[in-house]
């Protein structure tokens, strides 16, 4: 077993230093990154001497250099959340309620505020490289003929709550995208590899993502702009609105050169004063620009405003502010995932005492960090296809002993990995079937309620007609007990219906899903080949179990008063909530997203499967001692069993059976195709073994249902 301190090894001697590693990196990307964004944030393509001249001074300037060690602290922070938050299995939200919960939960603020307060940093520091425009919150306005005060820069508070907003909105679209899960890709290509492959498709979501975040940064601004201003302006005692104090000089100061230039340019062209030059009208235009104190705005519209919010230059800064942070993070976050997912080999075996927890047959079946069962399993896939003298270390004999101690660890984890999947798949298609039926009794029934066991019998018997004739595709089922009753899973739903509530009762012993079928439409429950008893979910065994002893009958065990009116009450509120529209639009299931979920880890059983079928493959010619040979039929087994349930998964009404297109995001999206690659990996695997044994396989031992199954794919008709 592994233990917690060896567990702390692994992730201080392995995972730390590889995010320690992807945060230095990130570092030393960062002086370009912000010389790029200097240079395009200060274009002029009609000056490009002073252009260049200009970004080179404000390359080497101190507020530079100072703003770079900010910048290289927010890479820090944003490497040691990503860290942090990382996973292996994204969590995908099966309700809208879930979902809120994750985005309300407490590290998940945490992780908000921080971003924001990060947002705010790069958005000042972004401030004194624009130009002087954003530097300052507050600067000197004058009046014409008045003192010198201090008045908001606008310009400068807009780029900071851009910051914050683009920060908050990272952190949001992180839990909406997964942007925690650290994907493993399935082509291994080195580190540098990878990250010029996707440096393409950072750059390209980062200025994506900025153009939408600076869309709905204005449309909140435009509402609400007006509560951080006039609070900044009661704070710091600043003017709130220079349009006010200056619109009146400005306009009778324009109104003055505009009638005294319409008047010389009338001399001009009507000859009565030869003398005038046209020029002059450049001189007097520059004479009144220049009775207007130079510190006055660009735009002299509140930036609350169309008007005012309609500054190109003003929109270009903060789209390309807002590319340059998602940029810098993006790139830490790519980075990060490139070192973690690096390849780590696992000997298989070791000569030495102290490092034989760290062999693979022994860190595999353990209690270990999730990130270091999937690179245990990722190297077991990688080693049973290029490693021949792994893959014979794998078929090795144990000295003294003679016991293949190896192959029986490695194999039992990866069959376990395939039940477990297995049980859920089928768990999951009784819940959708019982839903299924209950919905179609509740729109057959016109509302008339069952008065009697025999009418209970009856209903239950009408409603599972579909389910007979799924057992008669695939064959007879183990005996189910009555906890795996057609209506017991979802009686705790608070949208589960009475008709579902008041059939629960009558399913005792007798009744049909107990040990026999009264109705002569349905099968003898045998030995089926995509189900099992609830018993074996818990165990990991596909093997039925014994039926278990039958429950108490509901008159021995009458509930006290107190329990009954509890019961009653909850019910009822149960059902008052179950018809507000609210409540069933946060509550109900989203289908594709309890589809998801069910594959969330398959990446483990893609590999388990990869890994036991070139091992099984491998072994026709390398297993001396026939090692493989005996666990072949459980391979087999285990393996059609789960192709059943894939397919049977398949053919639910709200599975989709191809990959949906997903938008530019940094929020991975294998974990939506996991699925549909898990279903083509498992039928390569069984045809892999298949093309390799060939006609052997028909001395295998196995029921007439799996040799059935087989028999399609040795035929290549599957």
């Amino acid at each position: 077993m592994f233990s917690a301190e060896q567990n702390c090894w692994f992730v201080r001697k392995v995972v730390c230093w590889r995010a320690a590693a992807s945060i230095a990196w990130a570092v030393l990307l960062l002086p370009p990154v912000t010389a790029l964004f200097v240079v395009l944030s200060r274009v002029s393509l009609f000056h490009p001497i002073e252009w260049i001249t200009e970004c080179l001074s404000i390359l080497t300037s101190a507020s530079t250099m100072f703003s770079f060690v900010l910048l290289c602290g927010v890479v820090v922070v944003v490497g040691f959340f990503n860290l942090e938050y990382y996973t292996v299995t994204p969590s995908i939200a099966c309700s809208k309620i879930a979902l809120l919960a994750q985005l309300l939960h407490p590290r998940q603020c945490l992780h908000a505020v921080v971003h924001c307060i990060m947002g705010v940093i790069v958005a000042w520091c972004c401030a004194f490289t624009i130009g002087p425009r954003y530097q300052n919150l507050a600067s000197v306005c004058t009046l014409v003929d008045g003192d010198p005060q201090l008045c908001l820069n606008e310009y400068h508070l807009v780029l900071i709550l851009f910051g914050a907003f683009v920060g908050y909105s990272h952190s949001l679209f992180g839990v909406m995208h997964n942007m925690n899960y650290v994907p493993f890709h399935a082509v291994q290509q080195y580190k540098y590899l990878r990250f010029k492959g996707n440096l393409p498709l950072v750059v390209k979501c980062s200025a994506i993502q900025s153009l939408y975040f600076t869309r709905n940064f204005l449309a909140v601004y435009f509402f609400l702009g007006y509560i951080p201003r006039s609070w900044l302006c009661d704070t710091l005692s600043l003017q709130s609105n220079r349009f006010v104090l200056l619109v009146v000089p400005y306009l009778l100061i324009t109104h003055a050169c505009i009638v005294h230039s319409i008047r010389e340019v009338l001399h001009i062209f009507s000859f009565r004063a030869p003398d005038r030059d046209p020029y002059l009208i450049g001189h007097y235009i520059y004479m009144c620009s220049s009775m207007v104190h130079p510190s006055l705005p660009s735009s002299l519209n509140p930036l609350d405003s169309i008007a005012g919010l309609l500054d190109l230059a003003m929109l270009y800064h903060l789209w390309i502010s807002g590319t340059f942070l998602l940029l810098t993070w993006y790139l830490t976050v790519l980075l990060f995932r490139v070192f973690v997912t690096e390849v780590y080999n696992f000997p298989v075996q070791s000569a030495f005492t102290e490092q034989a927890d760290r062999c693979l047959p022994k860190v595999l079946p353990g209690q270990q960090p999730m990130v270091l069962k999937f690179l245990a399993l990722q190297d077991l896939a990688l080693l049973s296809q290029h490693a021949p003298s792994r893959r014979a270390q794998v078929f090795s004999l144990s000295q003294p002993g003679g016991h293949p101690h190896n192959w029986n660890a490695l194999s039992s984890e990866c069959l376990s990995l395939l039940a477990d999947l297995t049980q859920r798949l089928v768990a999951h298609h009784e819940t959708v079937a019982i839903n299924g039926r209950a919905k179609l009794h509740s729109a057959g029934s016109d509302k008339k309620s069952v008065s009697s066991d025999s009418s209970g019998l009856s209903a239950t018997q009408d409603i599972s007609t579909p389910r007979s004739a799924f057992l008669r595709s695939a064959g007879a089922a183990a005996p189910m007990s009555p906890n795996t009753g057609p209506f017991t899973s979802d009686l705790d739903s608070p949208f589960s219906s009475r008709a579902l509530r008041r059939l629960a009762p009558h399913l005792v012993p007798s009744s049909p899903w107990s040990e026999t079928v009264q109705s002569p439409h349905l099968l003898r429950r045998g030995p089926q080949l995509w189900s099992a008893s609830t018993d074996t979910r818990t165990s990991g065994s596909l093997s039925p179990s014994p039926t278990s002893a039958p429950c108490p009958h509901p008159a021995e065990s009458k509930p006290s008063p107190v329990t009954q009116f509890l019961h009653n009450r909850k019910e009822q509120v149960k059902h008052f909530l179950g018809r507000r529209v609210l409540v069933m639009y946060l509550f109900n299931k989203l289908p594709e997203a309890s589809s998801q979920a069910l594959f969330a880890d398959s990446q483990s059983h893609i590999w388990a499967l990869e890994g036991l079928s070139h091992l099984v493959a491998a072994s026709f010619t390398e297993d001396k001692f026939g090692v493989v040979q005996t666990t072949l039929p459980s391979i087999l087994g285990s393996m059609l069993v789960l192709q059943e349930a894939v397919d049977r998964h398949f053919k639910l009404p709200h599975a989709s059976s191809k990959p949906l297109r997903s938008a530019c995001s940094m929020g991975d999206c294998t974990s939506k195709t996991l699925r549909f690659a898990l279903r083509a990996t498992l039928k390569t695997a069984i045809y892999r073994i298949t093309t390799t044994f060939g006609h052997h396989l028909n001395a295998i031992k196995m029921s007439a249902e799996h040799r059935k199954r087989l028999q399609q794919f040795l035929e290549y008709k599957e």
